[in-house]
């Protein structure tokens, strides 16, 4: 059993140590939450690269220690150019999941930390962008270890990455793989940050860099132009809330499928949750029967909020809720579709000295995204808009200028007994699920905090790397715990012991009194960092 670290001053949890201490470091020198994610989210940027990176999205829930939840969307928009009729003259049936035609949306990842350096100056923020980058310039300019799990991703994933412009260049090594301990540098990367320093995040956008950007994905072959960066900004939003028996719940606004996770808690709120077993085959199967039923709100209702016809926050009205839960049968299975598919992406948490609390969620959809490296800036840019559908009736259906549905949700609680708690994970499908896993775990069933992120989880649908639409659990679930869900009617899949399936979870909580506590997860390269 591994213990929950504690501490009374500052604290981050990441998917990679490096970036924790990036975050920790930061606070140290007396920068806030706000801050200490924007240096996290560079240094991750550069250390798990595989996961996430500078040419893809993010989202941000802030919880101050006093007044209103703040929500940070930074999802690009599908650029002007990208129509379902262009993709049918270039005889697409489909969006591609890789290559140029992939690289259709706006990376909005930048927007965001500059949005986000905004708001902490407004908190008192005060340190530069020179400091908060710095790490991050120096481990792609000096080179990191190679990971286990970025090894693992690249030979999974070479067969089809390696012919997209500028995938080898980048992420192989000599021209060979990558081996877990290897130095991986990233000079164009180093330099890409030092110039972001020295004209200013929102370059990215509006300056000579984008001018570079552009010119980039117009020799590589992708729609998004010039006019489309010089468009975006991230925005600040009101982030969704669900009112639970234990708190005041929040997660991101659309076109995320945080209404979705919090739909689910609000089911099992409902639903008998705290009169089970902890971690037992009930537990599983009414998380498992929720989901199918969020789900279900999410494939009929969620887009781009400005395509969407009805509003987020009313899919958690407390009468709905009551009605759809009603369905849930204790019992047996409902029958299952299939679900959206895999997401790759990392969480982060921060919590500052006065009690700033940040979740965050950084991502380029699948791994490495399109595959596509841009020559000039070492920029891996995003296939979210693979999300996107060429059936102009469909709800996800391809507008120019419209936002890709995004499985990215980082959640937030405060709690009625005081504490305050920020949590999330990787994982396409399996987000919300995690999410479900960890909350219920310690708040509902009063785990350690560290338990509740390490002990064996499960997947319903399809995460990064699988394609199976199963009900799988990873092998340290009881046999008693898999054979009775299989007698209620789950087409059951066994996974590893630590099985990367399930995501990279992570979660902080700080008391009332000021003590933190922490957990990362040991399907990842990651740590709690506090002092």
């Amino acid at each position: 059993m591994i213990n929950t670290p504690r501490s009374y001053g500052a604290m981050a949890v990441a998917p990679h140590h490096l970036a924790a201490q990036s975050a920790t470091a930061v606070m140290r020198e007396g920068g806030n939450a706000i801050e200490a994610m924007i240096a996290a989210a560079a240094s991750i940027a550069v250390v798990y690269p595989h996961m996430n990176g500078i040419g893809g999205d993010s989202f941000w829930i802030i919880v101050p220690p006093g007044g209103e939840p703040i929500a940070i969307d930074a999802c690009g928009p599908a650029a002007l150019a990208a129509s379902i009729a262009a993709y049918k003259e270039r005889g697409c049936a489909a969006i591609p999941i890789r290559g140029p035609l992939a690289a259709n949306t706006v990376a909005g990842t930048i927007g965001g930390w500059h949005c986000a350096q905004g708001l902490a100056a407004e908190f008192g923020g005060k340190l530069p962008l020179s400091r908060l980058l710095r790490d991050a310039i120096g481990y792609a300019r000096n080179g990191v270890p190679v990971t286990r799990s970025q090894e693992l991703a690249t030979r999974n994933k070479l067969p089809e990455l390696k012919d997209q412009p500028g995938f080898a260049q980048q992420f192989l090594i000599n021209g060979a793989l990558p081996l877990a301990g290897q130095r991986f540098l990233q000079p164009r990367m180093a330099k890409t940050l030092e110039r972001l320093v020295a004209d200013g995040l929102d370059s990215y956008y509006r300056g000579a860099l984008a001018a570079d950007i552009a010119q980039d994905l117009a020799d590589v072959g992708s729609l998004v132009g010039r006019e489309d960066l010089q468009r975006y900004a991230a925005a600040r939003k009101v982030p969704l809330h669900l009112d639970h028996s234990a708190g005041d719940l929040y997660n991101m606004t659309p076109p995320t499928q945080g209404v979705i996770s919090l739909a689910i808690l609000g089911l099992l709120d409902r639903a008998g949750l705290s009169t089970v077993e902890a971690d037992s085959a009930d537990h599983v199967h009414l998380v498992v029967e929720a989901t199918k039923l969020a789900f279900g709100l999410r494939d009929k209702h969620l887009t781009d909020p400005a395509h969407m016809q009805v509003l987020a926050q009313s899919l958690l009205a407390a009468q709905d809720l009551d009605t759809l839960a009603r369905r849930i049968d204790p019992a047996q299975a409902a029958p299952w579709g299939k679900g959206r598919g895999p997401g790759d992406t990392i969480w982060m948490g921060a919590i500052d000295q006065d009690g700033m609390a940040v979740s965050f969620i950084q991502s380029i959809y699948h791994e490495f995204g399109s595959g596509v490296v841009l020559p000039r800036t070492g920029i891996n840019w995003q296939n979210r808009g693979a999300s996107f559908s060429l059936d102009e009736k469909a709800l996800l259906a391809l507008v120019p200028g419209k936002k890709p549905f995004h499985t990215l949700n980082p959640a937030a609680a405060r709690l009625k007994d005081g504490r305050v708690m920020v949590y999330g994970t990787m994982g396409g499908d399996g987000q919300p699920q995690t999410q479900a896993a960890v909350f219920t775990r310690h708040v509902v069933f009063g785990q350690p905090l560290q338990t509740a992120v390490s002990a064996p989880r499960w997947l319903l649908g399809r995460t990064w790397g699988q394609s199976t639409d199963s009900l799988k659990l990873e092998q340290r679930f009881p046999s008693e715990v898999v054979d009775e869900l299989r007698l209620r009617g789950h087409d059951v899949e066994m996974l590893g012991e630590y099985d990367e399936t399930v995501g990279h979870a992570g979660a902080l909580v700080r008391h009332p009194d000021g003590l933190l506590e922490g957990a990362a997860d040991p399907r990842s390269d990651g740590m709690v960092s506090a002092f």
